[in-house]
């Protein structure tokens, strides 16, 4: 796997090309790959910083996002169902089929947690 630059190296090698330095000279300068100070260099000159794109899923993207308000009424309206009865409610209702651990992070991202009472009960709360 390739080795990670910090910011500080691809600005420098990204101001040196554009101080007139080649690619390759600029990248031997300062121990880097010459096919990374090439990329970084097109970089620069399209996006504007050298910097490394996001990596991952953008957020609020996934199969779930679209029923992530029917799960937060379902939620509201009875706090202490579990995971496998809201995914068995999604099911039935709506036909999409989801593991009970990928709704319960899709509740945790909205801000609900997961608070025990005195008498044992666990109960959501936002």
């Amino acid at each position: 796997m390739g080795k990670v630059y910090s910011d500080d190296i691809r600005l420098r090698v990204t101001g040196l090309v554009s101080e007139g330095t080649s690619r390759r000279a600029a990248a031997r300068r300062f121990a880097v790959s010459e096919s990374s100070a090439i990329r970084w260099a097109e970089r620069a000159a399209k996006e504007g910083s050298p910097s490394p794109r996001k990596q991952g899923r953008p957020p609020g993207k996934g199969p779930l996002a679209d029923h992530l308000d029917f799960l937060v009424a379902a939620v509201e309206a009875k706090p202490d169902i579990t995971m496998p009865e809201l995914a068995a409610r999604l099911e039935a209702e709506t036909g999409t089929e989801a593991h009970p651990a990928s709704i319960s992070r899709l509740l945790c991202r909205a801000g609900f947690t997961y608070k025990k009472t005195a008498d044992g009960i666990g109960v959501r709360t936002r």
